[in-house]
């Protein structure tokens, strides 16, 4: 074998920069951002090791337990195949040491299985003709895959949480049962695949991040599985790249979100509100980012927000400063200034989630108003709409009926921050009259008169009130959570951004910024 021969002969295109993605949930690589992340790594191993080099290291075990494209494993090998040059002269010798002893992966399909191979060996099996590993005497050399079944309990698997209808559907189709995080002991697991006990000094890649339950009308999150999974093997370093939704939000990623904020062995973190910066070709509402975890590391986190190209940071971090984590360091000033002040939050005048109990698709209403009736407001097909609907027939939170309301959106605009980096944030308000109601496709802050309702659409349309739930607001989704720090009001005048910088002093550079995020709203009148 000749250095050349090993890579590729400088053939170009990359085979892994062309290949498509799986899904949306489970998400190729591109091999500049694993090196990304890997120089990450090697810098960090040599803050913690006596400026040692990771890649002239010939002990060293990296693994990726959930490789799809094998490019984490590959580009690890290739800087191991350049740093152990002096360690182990002959190449041949030099190579054969670092597939067999130092690299290994837990692929998620049978398919990335023989793909991951193919990108790491040169060969679908480790033991084939044209393997550039010499020693293995199996086809699947270092990198497993079995097929895994999920462990179904009242309709859903005890490991993941995946729905039964969807994904128990036969031999003949994947399970998305995924190994490494179906499993009660994960030491016993890696011990059972790799046929040692052995411990891994970096564990890297990128997980699945989802899979569909309940007939496809939801999808649940499985991402924080994986690192949680991954921490319980005990790495001396951890990095992976996973959807940014747990900073915020997120379904059942409450104590997946404090575990990580509370974390002080994350040691960087490295956050772009626009997935696409990373994955061109896959939509992933909320961004995306990576974390290194260093086994040694108790102090701050090194944050950096990367959007358009820009670059915000590193800033040295407390991450559980909030109970969510303020994706961008320079909206921390305005927010401490906004909170010293102690005010109510305006989420006290604010409805929850299907107040009057209807949801979104609730059509027990009519056209036509008849004696008795109160309005009620709802939105089909992205429209918003009035019908009528009988005083006798709201049952839940009848106490708010004779409210004066300004409706609000309860999914607002979020894909225009992450096209451009600036955002509405939410959508136009409505002023609903007293008496009213409405379905979940609003939430309603509700005051005792129409002046009322009409300054707090002035206070709403503001782009300080909209900076302020744009921190809690990490999806389409605007829930009640969402505006816990806008700060409450009096609702006696036209509230404007001026007066509200004023008020909080706000200086240049923060208004500036806030001006530079979320865009202006038109208030119509009605």
């Amino acid at each position: 074998m000749t250095q050349a021969g090993f890579s590729l002969k400088g053939r170009n295109p990359d085979v892994l920069t062309c290949i498509a993605n799986l899904s949306n949930d489970e998400v190729f690589t591109p091999p500049e951002f694993a090196n990304q992340m890997l120089d990450e790594l090697g810098q960090a191993w040599a803050r913690g090791n006596d400026g040692a080099n990771i890649w002239a290291d010939k002990t060293v075990r990296f693994l990726d337990p959930f490789t799809k494209s094998g490019v984490f494993l590959r580009e690890i090998t290739k800087r191991l195949v350049e740093g152990l040059a002096d360690e182990i002269p002959d190449l041949d010798a030099r190579v054969d040491h670092i597939l067999t002893k130092q690299v290994y992966g837990i692929a998620i399909t049978e398919l990335t299985s023989l793909l991951a191979r193919r990108s790491l060996y040169c060969s679908k099996w480790a033991n084939g003709t044209h393997s550039i590993a010499a020693s293995f005497d199996n086809p699947a050399g270092n990198i497993w895959f079995e097929r895994i079944e999920h462990t179904w309990q009242d309709g859903r698997c005890t490991f993941c949480g995946a729905g039964r209808a969807a994904l128990d559907r036969g031999e003949e189709r994947e399970t998305h049962a995924y190994a490494f995080i179906h499993t009660e002991d994960i030491n016993a697991r890696v011990a059972e695949l790799f046929g040692d006990t052995m411990r891994f000094d970096v564990i890297i890649g990128n997980p699945p991040y989802q899979l569909q339950s309940d007939g496809g009308t939801r999808d649940i999150p499985i991402y924080q599985h994986f690192v949680e999974q991954a921490k319980r093997l005990g790495p001396r370093y951890l990095a992976m790249v996973i959807p940014s939704r747990w900073m915020a939000g997120g379904l059942g990623l409450s104590d997946f979100r404090q575990a990580m904020l509370s974390d002080r062995r994350i040691s960087a973190l490295v956050d772009y509100p626009n997935a696409a910066e990373i994955f061109p070709s896959v939509g992933i509402n909320g961004g995306a980012c990576y974390f290194l975890w260093d086994e040694g590391h108790n102090s701050s986190c090194a944050v950096v927000t990367i959007r358009a190209g820009e670059i915000t940071g590193p800033t040295l971090r407390a991450l559980d400063e909030y109970d969510v984590l303020v994706r961008d360091a320079r909206a921390l000033g305005i927010l401490r200034k906004v909170l010293a002040y102690d005010e109510e939050s305006v989420n006290s005048i604010l409805a929850r989630d299907k107040e009057f109990g209807w949801t979104s698709n609730f059509d027990g209403f009519h056209a036509v108003e008849s004696p008795g009736d109160v309005p009620i407001f709802y939105i089909r097909n992205m429209t918003r709409q009035t019908g009528y609907i009988a005083r006798s027939e709201v049952t839940k939170s009848s106490h708010l009926v004779d409210t004066w309301k300004l409706l609000v959106p309860a999914v607002g605009s979020g894909r225009e921050r992450e096209r451009s980096g600036v955002d509405l944030v939410l959508g136009p308000p409505l002023i609903a009259p007293s008496p009213s109601v409405c379905t979940q496709s609003f939430l309603f802050f509700h005051v005792a008169s129409r002046s009322e309702a009409e300054s707090l659409r002035t206070y709403y349309s503001t782009r300080f009130f909209r900076f302020l739930v744009s921190l809690r607001k990490i999806t389409q989704h605007a829930t009640h959570s969402t505006y816990r720090w806008v700060p409450k009001q009096q609702w006696d005048r036209v509230w404007s951004d001026n007066a509200l910088y004023a008020k909080y002093g706000l200086n240049d550079d923060e208004v500036v910024y806030i001006e530079s995020v979320i865009r202006p709203m038109e208030v119509r009148d009605e």
